[in-house]
This record gives structure tokens, C-alpha cells and sequence, in this order.
């Protein structure tokens, strides 16, 4: 391989999102004998969910597999309202890790569809975070992902308000969502985006530097929408070579010149330093960043009481002072960290 240098995109990898569920679910297996059961893919990443299903997490499809009384996680993607009472009905300690921007979405088609409204969503057809919106109001829902499926929607005699899958490209999203609103000038729409913050600013970052290299390297995995949006962004803005790769090893070694290299927002830093060092830059990396990112989301509510009875608990054990005690500092601790320290 003879890369010459490396562009690194910045911001880049975990989101706040999956920040807060990658943790979540670790403490989650620190806390718990397995298995302790996630119901979907935790985050939309092969490595990621691999490293928890060595743990002992069991990942399921439908709530009525976990036992009853056992632990179970609810992904960061969302779910349909009687999935959580499905999961809070088998009599476990349940932990929503649902994305606050996905629950935001959640919330207006909630109030939307009750005042009357259709709303057209547009969302990938199957993806599990549109699969859990749309249940919330399934009746008053119209999905599309195209300029063609808006102009095939049958006629709308009510009110109607445009919402969106928080992980969609704006290259998805603009075109579909301009559609939309030249068949129905009255239509609402949310005063602040649904689409996620990260998904954005990833996309930034990439259209920074992908007109300087000669490849672009995305770390994600297939399944992962924000990743594909990633690498479909590349070749449109002309980059001769682009690849997606799982990990380091999935590399091809016909690589030259110029790479630029970003990450999904469910791919670990820990993949990111194995593809530099892979790549091995004869000149070196140089990070282009267009913006920082400050965005924290705490961990559930119900998860944060336990911790802290389980740190109360093990203070007293050993003969110490429970208020005296420094709070936790989780914002500090990277999901990365947590992540590559489970064993």
C-alpha cells in the first residue's frame, strides 16, 4: 500500500446517541448475571454487537423471547409503544436506550396524528428506527423515500406534517422533502430538523475532504443507514475511490496517494486507530475538523438509580462515608473506553 497521507474527518465515529447506549448496556452487563437480553442490534454496527454477544448479551427480534424476570435492553433506534409494555409486562428491569432525537420524532407524530394530522415520514422502508416511529401512530402514517412514492400518494383530505427518520442523508431527505411540500404548501413541519445533529456534521466533515483525496475510506457496517449515507456522499462528490470497510483487515492494498478516512456514528475509535495504522501514511495524518461537538444524553433514568444504589452499597461495604462519596462522572468516560475495557 503507498498512502501518501490521511485526511482523518472530524467529527467522526459515536454520536451522543450511541455514546449513552453503549454504556448503558455495559453497565447492564456489569450489573447483571447473564445473558442479559437487547431487543434489536444495540447500534448498527457488526464489531460493536459482536463484543457484547461475547458477553453474554442475547440480541432478539421480538420481546416474547426474553424469559421472564431477565434484564433487557431496548436499542437506541426506538420501539413501538407495545414493545416497551410487551418488555415492562415480563416483570424485568428494563432499560429504554432510545435516542433522545428518535423520541423527539416519536412525540410529534404522538401529538401530530392525535390533532388530526397524516404525516408523511420519510424513511427507509424496514429500518428499525422507522419501523418503531410509524407504530406510534400507524393509521395516520404515510412512509415514502422518494420523489415518486410522494407523487404516488393517494389523495389527503387532512392536515398534513412532514417528519423524517433522524439518521437520513440530507441527500435523501432534501429532494423528497421539497416534493412534499410543492403536492401540499400548507404541510407542517417541525421548527427544528429531525435530522440528527451527528449525521450532519459527519457528512460536513466528509464533503471537507473528499474533494482532496484520491480514496475515502468510511469504517461502518452495511446495515448502519448513516454509514451508507457516508459512502454514497463520497462518490457523488466525485471521489474516484471509495470503499466501506468493517475493519483494518478489510482494507484492499491498492490504495494510493491521498486517503481520507471517516467512521459511521456506530463505529468505536478503536476501528478508526487500526485503519491508520494500517494505511500507514508515509507523510503522516492530518485531522480536519469542521465543528465540535458538545452534545451529552445521560444515561436512562431507572439505569442512573441503580448505579448509584450499587455504588451506595459497595461504599458502605467498605466501611466508608456514602455522601461523602464523588458522583460519577459519566460524561467523561468515552463509550470507546467502556467498550474496550469489557472483558
Amino acid at each position: 500500500m503507498g498512502v501518501d497521507k490521511v485526511l482523518l474527518a472530524a467529527p467522526r465515529g459515536f454520536c451522543a446517541g450511541v455514546e449513552m447506549a453503549i454504556k448503558a448496556l455495559a453497565w447492564m452487563v456489569r450489573s447483571f448475571e447473564p445473558p442479559v437480553y437487547c431487543y434489536h442490534e444495540i447500534v448498527h454496527n457488526q464489531r460493536v454487537v459482536q463484543r457484547f454477544r461475547d458477553l453474554g448479551v442475547v440480541f432478539v427480534d421480538d420481546v416474547s423471547e426474553v424469559p421472564e424476570g431477565r434484564p433487557v435492553m431496548l436499542s437506541a433506534h426506538g420501539s413501538a409503544p407495545e414493545v416497551v409494555a410487551e418488555a415492562r409486562a415480563r416483570g424485568g428491569f428494563v432499560v429504554d436506550a432510545v435516542c433522545p432525537l428518535v423520541t423527539k420524532v416519536h412525540h410529534e407524530v404522538k401529538v401530530r396524528a392525535g390533532k388530526g394530522y397524516t404525516i408523511v415520514y420519510v424513511g427507509h422502508e424496514g429500518h428499525e428506527e422507522a419501523v418503531g416511529t410509524m407504530a406510534v401512530a400507524p393509521d395516520a402514517i404515510r412512509r415514502v423515500e422518494s420523489v415518486a412514492e410522494v407523487e404516488a400518494l393517494d389523495e389527503i383530505t387532512t392536515p398534513v406534517a412532514l417528519l423524517a427518520q433522524t439518521t437520513l442523508s440530507h441527500r435523501d431527505w432534501s429532494a423528497v422533502a421539497e416534493a412534499a411540500r410543492a403536492r401540499f404548501p400548507e404541510m407542517w413541519s417541525p421548527g427544528r430538523s429531525d435530522l440528527c445533529f451527528a449525521t450532519t456534521n459527519r457528512q460536513s466533515a466528509l464533503m471537507e475532504i473528499a474533494p482532496r483525496c484520491d480514496a475515502v475510506v468510511v469504517i461502518g457496517s452495511a446495515n448502519s443507514s448513516n454509514t451508507v449515507a457516508l459512502e454514497n456522499l463520497a462518490r457523488e462528490a466525485g471521489c474516484p475511490v471509495v470503499v466501506r470497510v468493517n475493519g483494518a483487515e478489510e482494507l484492499p492494498d491498492s490504495l494510493t496517494g491521498t486517503v481520507g478516512v471517516t467512521a459511521g456514528a456506530s463505529a468505536p475509535e478503536e476501528l478508526v486507530d487500526a485503519v491508520l495504522e494500517r494505511l500507514a501514511p508515509r507523510l503522516g495524518v492530518d485531522e480536519v475538523r469542521v465543528t465540535d461537538e458538545d452534545e451529552y444524553f445521560p444515561p436512562p433514568r431507572n439505569l442512573r438509580e441503580l448505579l448509584g444504589a450499587i455504588e451506595r452499597i459497595g461504599t458502605l461495604g467498605l466501611g466508608g462515608d456514602p455522601a461523602a462519596a464523588p458522583a460519577s462522572n459519566d460524561r467523561s468516560l468515552p463509550a470507546s473506553t467502556v467498550l474496550s475495557e469489557l472483558s
